[in-house]
């Protein structure tokens, strides 16, 4: 192991030409003081600690730009760390270090969200330093690009409503794909936002300066899918002008492919080769044209089942499910209903106009609806019921659904989900410390948030840690 004394070049002491906010998680006493001078001596605030406890405390600091890390300090496994972090800090760069490093260990920090994972003992401290330098100057663009309104990778999924586990988990699963290539086959029913999805991982990729090329392919007759896709040259048929074609349009960029199970097998086969070799052949042209983009695919039809019927591709189908997005129904996520509600009566709220306002009797039916449309079927019913309504508040006969129909109550087995957003959080809470015995960090976890902002919530709506919990108490260390 190192002496703990920094080895520098002369080229190497200069100090760093911007000083950053800097914390140490490491066990190790000798080596992690070694880490602090380091660092303090290029101009960095350094602060350190060597248990869980401390890194938590650490994380409140929203000046923290790095942290460097032994995963050590903490159990569980490196997801496990890494989505707790994200949770708590999501524009934390994480620089990772372990003494039993390997390149495998590297790849798995590294998709977890790390920015550099160095194997201990260093033999000298300069990779190090570069790799703090490295994580500061991406922190650096991430606060520069916010500031000037361009949004970082956890921001730019606005439309994506919802803090239900099956949203959260679609979230990670987007967020994970941010230096991803692959393609992705987007599954879920119809109206529950397979082209947000879309457009949130595009958002999200490399490409997001480029062009985003929706087409629904349902909606192109078979007789011109082929030169709609690829595009045809000036005279290849009767009345042919000449076009790129939507591949080429989105050089560069993302082509979305919307209903691709109505893709007929006359074109499947072209398709397949378009995006094995990367080239498309307008119709008319002499040879084929070289493409550059990501495509992603969307169907509410069982691409499987349809592969067995012969009425899909085998090799296009693997071709295309090299990652799955399942988009899971509205019926499976009642809890983020109120949520949605809120969002669209923002969005179709006036302009220099408040918002409207919805009672507990009129939320209660939008609840409460099975919603075969899912999403889009309930914003479609709060912008119809903006039309119907005279007060600045929503009521239940406001509702299109609610109009000369009863809505069932919920089934005995289901409790009724809270009112309001206010009411909904507190319920949300308590349910989670009853779940959890009382324990916080697992009460936190479970909710898809920071322990600290557990207990801002806590404090905000006057609930206790022992609420529903006979002897519940305070959470312990991070699992």
């Amino acid at each position: 192991m190192s002496d703990g004394r920094p080895h520098q070049t002369a080229s190497e002491s200069v100090a760093a030409s911007e000083s950053g906010r800097v914390f140490v998680a490491d066990a190790d006493s000798l080596f992690r003081r070694a880490v602090v001078r380091t660092l303090r001596s290029v101009g960095h605030e350094v602060a350190a600690g060597a248990s869980a406890a401390e890194l938590e405390r650490a994380l409140d600091d929203p000046d923290l730009d790095v942290l460097v890390l032994d995963p050590a300090i903490t159990e569980g496994s490196v997801e496990d760390l890494f989505d707790w972090l994200r949770a708590e800090r999501g524009d934390l760069q994480v620089v990772v270090l372990w003494e039993h490093a390997s390149l495998a260990f590297g790849v798995a920090c590294m998709r977890a969200g790390a920015h550099d994972v160095l194997a201990k003992p260093l033999r000298d401290f300069v990779a190090l330093r570069r790799g703090v330098e490295s994580a500061l100057e991406r922190a650096r663009w991430a606060h520069a690009a916010r500031a000037a309104g361009d949004g970082d990778s956890e921001t730019a999924m606005p439309e994506l409503v919802g803090h239900s586990p099956a949203m959260r988990r679609l979230h990670r699963t987007i967020q994970s794909l941010r230096h991803s290539e692959s393609h992705v086959l987007i599954q879920g029913e119809s109206g529950t936002g397979k082209e947000l999805v879309a457009r949130a991982v595009h958002t999200v990729s490399p490409r997001d300066g480029a062009a985003f090329v929706p087409v629904d392919c349902g909606a192109l007759p078979e007789s011109v899918i082929e030169s709609e896709l690829f595009g045809h040259e000036k005279g290849a048929f009767t009345g042919a002008v000449g076009s790129p074609g939507l591949f080429r349009m989105a050089e560069g960029g993302t082509l979305f492919l919307d209903e691709i199970g109505e893709i007929p097998l006359s074109v499947q086969a072209k398709l397949l080769r378009a995006l094995q070799y990367k080239e498309v052949r307008p119709v008319g042209a002499r040879g084929p044209q070289p493409v550059n983009l990501r495509v992603i695919t969307a169907t509410h039809r069982d691409l499987a089942a349809m592969v067995d019927v012969g009425r899909f591709r085998t090799d296009l189908f693997y071709r295309l499910n090299v990652v799955r997005i399942e988009i899971p129904p509205l019926r499976e996520r009642p809890e983020d209903i109120p949520h949605l509600v809120h969002h669209f009566l923002a969005k179709y709220a006036k302009p220099g106009q408040p918002a409207f306002e919805i009672d507990d009797e009129a939320l209660s039916v939008l609840v409460h609806h099975v919603w075969p449309g899912n999403v889009r079927e309930l914003e479609n019913a709060i912008e119809s019921a903006l039309v119907f309504a005279r007060e600045p508040r929503l009521r239940a006969p406001d509702i299109p659904i609610a109009r000369g129909r009863r809505v069932a109550a919920p089934a005995s087995s289901q409790p009724a989900l809270p009112l309001s957003l206010a009411a909904y959080e507190r319920s949300a809470l308590e349910r989670a410390l009853r779940e959890s015995g009382g324990n916080a960090t697992e009460a936190a976890r479970s909710l898809g948030i920071g322990r600290s902002t557990f207990y801002r919530k806590l404090t905000k709506l006057g609930v206790s840690l022992s609420d529903g919990v006979p002897g519940g108490g305070r959470g312990g260390s991070i699992r």
